[in-house]
């Protein structure tokens, strides 16, 4: 009877165990996504932000405005 009882307990913190376990792995999954996210996101924002430096610059030494035709005021 003793011996029934002690692997009850032991199923039981065995269950308890293995919902713990899937509660982490889920929460480590959702975390890893939302980071994916996140990444994605800076890394847009961050080839953006290139995009404008490299037009500002072409403007900034004259290129584009030859080729479009903008005058500095002569």
């Amino acid at each position: 009877m003793e011996t029934k009882d002690k692997e009850e307990k032991k199923e039981v913190r065995e269950s308890i165990d293995q919902a713990t376990d899937m509660a982490k792995a889920k929460h480590h999954i959702d975390h890893n996504r939302s980071t994916r996210k996140i990444n994605k996101l800076w890394l847009w924002l961050g080839v953006l932000a290139l995009c404008i430096l490299l037009i500002w610059w072409i403007f900034s030494i004259g290129t584009a405005e030859d080729l479009s035709g903008v005058i500095n005021g002569n």
